[in-house]
Formats: C-alpha cells, structure tokens, sequence
C-alpha cells in the first residue's frame, strides 16, 4: 500500500485519491459539489499525513513538531496519540451511501447503520500487508469499547475486483478474527457497484491484473450515528528487513484505543 501523496485532490482510504469529473459551469452540478467534498477530505488527510510522517517515522528524534494537535480533535484523544492515527478532522457531511453484500451474504446499505458510530475502511481480502493491521486495530478497538461496542459499527468494502466473492470475505474475516465482532461487515458486490463506492470516496485501486499487488488509498473514515463524515485517521506500518508488514504491539495497542475513544465518543 501506498501513502497519501502530495498531488491528492481525495481522501485517503490504501492509497493515492483522485478527483471526480467536473461538472457542467453555470449550474448545481452534484459533481462538482462532490469534488469540493473530496478537495476538504483530501486537505484533511494530507494534514493527518504529515502528523503520520512526523509521529511515526521521526518517532525516535527531538521534533518540534511532536507536540503539535491539529485543532477540533476529540478532546479525550491525547495528542501523540492523535498523531500517532494522523488523525484529522475534516468538514461534517453525510457519509455517501451504497448498498453491498456483506460476508454473510446480507444485502445492506451504509444508512441501515443510522444510530451507530461507523468505523469505515476500504480493505482487500487476500492482502498480507497493513489490511491485517488494521484487522487486528478494528478487533482490539471491539473489545476496548467495552459497554459502548453495541452502538458501533465496523464496515470495510473491498477493494479486490478479482475476489470479489461472499466467501472470499469470509474467509478474510474468519482469518483475522473479525467476525468475532457482532457489527462487522465486509462489503463486496459487482465491479462496478464498488467502483461506485470508491470513487464516492476518492479511493484510487490499481489492480492491472488477479496476479499483481493491489494499491489503494488506506484510510480509516469515523461516521457519527447521523450518518455524517466526523474524522479521517491514516493508517501505519512498518516492514522487516524481508519485507513482512508489522507494527509493534504497543503501537498495535493504541491504535485500537484510538479507534474506541473516537467512535465511543461518537457514539454516546
């Protein structure tokens, strides 16, 4: 996966977003309404990127920068750990809706969530790299939820064109213990119904073939129980000298603290 770069006019959800098609000059063109949505989600995220870079990859040096919390945070969310998520917020807007099918074969719109706090991430079912992360970062922020789990949903639409199968997502989910969460949905439909959502989204998927590594823009959205867009958060990986994605437990810890102190707070 790739990191949010600096030409991005989208947000961020594995990897670099791009713009929707402008519309027509001289009318309310909902085209062009959705490009000025993505041009303050991609600001948004480039922001959380930059706290990400300094967070993270400076996190041994004397940085100036360390200290620094992005204004309108969630005032529970410590700052190193606001900048450890880059965690940003980005203007109030309904989140755009669609309709997929989720692992269990359940036929299911983003809205039928209404009443919840949504964590909302773009994954592929058959990634060995940072989907596994933040698997793992959705399961432990479950369980720190605590009494607060029940009004949160964790939803991920996949990625995958070439596997895009119910049972390829439950499989996914069986492996990394996601459906020990009551509210997780792993969303898949038609290539075409899911380049509807990535685009609505500003997710870039570049998948030039069943044999090549999937890049999409990671990103993890926070959605309110009103249905509307609150924070973005960037996730994070580090690799071994072999190449295998990895985030030390305690970063792995906080992350999942994070994401439950975002949607908890949300949600109540």
């Amino acid at each position: 996966m790739t990191r949010p770069a600096a030409t991005s006019t989208t947000a961020d959800v594995g990897d670099r977003p791009t713009g929707p098609v402008a519309g027509r000059p001289g009318r309310r063109d909902p085209a062009r309404q959705q490009r000025v949505l993505f041009v303050a989600l991609g600001t948004a995220v480039l922001l959380a990127g930059l706290f990400v870079y300094v967070a993270v990859r400076h996190r041994h040096d004397a940085n100036p920068l360390a200290d620094i919390r992005v204004s309108g945070l969630p005032s529970d969310v410590a700052t190193p750990l606001a900048n450890l998520m880059g965690l940003a917020p980005v203007p109030s807007r309904p989140a755009p809706d669609f309709t997929l099918t989720d692992q269990k074969g359940r036929l299911l719109s983003l809205s039928s969530f209404t009443g919840r706090a949504v964590v909302l991430e773009f994954m592929d079912p058959h990634c060995t790299d940072i989907c596994p992360i933040v698997s793992q970062e959705f399961v432990d922020a479950y369980h720190d939820l605590g009494t607060d789990a029940g009004r949160v949903a964790f939803v991920a639409v996949n990625v995958n064109q070439y596997h895009a199968e119910v049972a390829d997502m439950a499989a996914y989910s069986h492996d990394h213990q996601l459906d020990s969460i009551p509210s997780w949905h792993f969303f898949t439909g038609s290539t075409g119904q899911l380049r509807a959502v990535w685009q609505a989204y500003g997710v870039q998927v570049e998948a030039p073939n069943p044999n090549a590594d999937i890049i999409h823009t990671s990103v993890v959205y926070f959605i309110d129980p009103h249905g509307r867009m609150r924070y973005v958060a960037v996730p994070v990986d580090d690799h071994t000298p072999s190449g295998t994605a990895y985030l030390p437990n305690g970063q792995l810890a906080q992350w999942g603290r994070g994401m439950a102190l975002v949607t908890g707070g949300l949600a109540r």
